[in-house]
Order: C-alpha cells, then structure tokens, then sequence
C-alpha cells in the first residue's frame, strides 16, 4: 500500500464537504435575506400611502392667488375635462389643441416635446400603442392664480382601463402652467412625475423632516 498517495488523496477530498456545507450556508443565506429583503419591500410599499389626495371634482377646489376668479377656475376645469376627453378618445389633434402653440410637455418617463405639433404627433403615435384604449384620472391638489391670465394646476393623475383609479392608486404627481390667450386658457407646460412610493417612504423613514406638511 502507497501511503504518500493514500494521503494525497485523502488530503485532496477532504475539504469537498466543507465547501458543499459552505454553498449552502451561503445559498440559504441569500435566500433568507431575498425574503427579508422582498418582505421589507411589500412592508415599504404597504405603508408609504399619501394623505393629501386632492380632489376629483375639480370645480370644488378652492384656488389661491389675489386673481383668483370663479369664472376663471370653471374655465380651467373645463379645459381639463377638454384634455381627459380627448386623451379618452385617442384624439391626438383634440389633445394638442388645449395647449399652446409654443407648449411644452414632458412624460413621465423625461421625454420632452416642443410645440403643440411635437405634443399631437408624439400623443397620435402613443393612443395607437402603448396608452391605446386607455383613460385618464385626475385630481387636483391645487390652483394657484399668478395674475388674471396665469395659473399653476398641481393634481396626481393615472391612465387606466376598467373602472376608475381611486385617488390613492394614482401613481403621478402632475404641474400644468396655464395662460389665457385671446380670452381661452391654454396650457403652457406640462411636466409628469412618476411617485416612486417605495423611495419616498424611504426618504420619510430615514429623515422625517423631508417629509412634506401635508403628509405629517
């Protein structure tokens, strides 16, 4: 019998186990904190709702701002109701009418159009693809009159299909800058926010100061 060799070998397999029961040792430990980790998510998720929700009757908000005027913000609902008509329609060239001719408009997703052309082109190729058949919910945070021809529309907003979003499902925070040209309100920039829930509701967890008043 070679005892070099004997021991060679025995010195060669010996560590196998011990590197198997390491694998798993490592495999369960991801694998517990990929539960804790998805478990901590859903919890984040769960908990991150918004207390300020708005309204959806939109002519029931009270407006802010000296100018502020009742014929004024009728007008301005109408418009809106104007837009989530068109967009309901898939009417690209209604949609692009109730913004200016020099508009400005930026998705959620950071896309940006110049001009009411650039916004009926780019909306007339969306109805016919990735929003096609869908509607829009709105409602609205605010309205803020910088003078009798300018005001600042906040609301949160969502397309959908089926029934109706609720104001807590609604997962965009919106701006509107509207101006009345020629005696019409007209909207001269839009810009869409995706609310990342789960950041934010890290964001408050980590400094509760961030967290705005109307949250508290």
């Amino acid at each position: 019998m070679n005892t070099d060799t004997t021991t060679t070998e025995t010195a060669a397999t010996a560590p196998r186990p011990r590197r198997r029961i390491l694998s798993r040792v490592l495999a369960a430990s991801a694998i517990t904190l990929g539960v804790a980790a998805s478990g901590g998510y859903l919890w984040l998720d769960k908990t991150s709702d918004v207390h300020n929700l708005g309204s959806t009757a939109c002519t029931t908000v009270t407006p802010s701002g000296a100018a502020a005027a009742p014929q004024s913000v009728q007008e301005i609902c109408a418009l809106l109701d104007e837009l989530t008509g068109a967009w309901g329609r898939g009417d690209a060239d209604a949609y692009g009418a109730v913004f200016t001719e020099d508009a400005t408009y930026t998705s959620y997703v950071g896309t940006y159009y110049q001009g009411r052309a650039d916004i009926a082109g780019g909306h007339r190729a969306l109805f016919d693809g990735f929003v096609k058949g869908t509607k829009l919910a709105d409602s609205i945070l605010g309205i803020r009159f910088y003078g009798p021809d300018t005001a600042v529309v906040t609301s949160r907003g969502d397309t959908y299909k089926g029934d109706p979003k609720s104001p807590e499902d609604l997962s965009k925070t919106q701006t509107y800058t509207m101006v009345r040209q020629d005696g019409r309100w007209l909207i001269a920039a839009f810009h869409n926010t995706q609310r990342k829930n789960v950041m934010e509701r890290i964001s408050f967890l980590y400094d509760p100061d961030t967290r705005p008043a109307a949250e508290r």
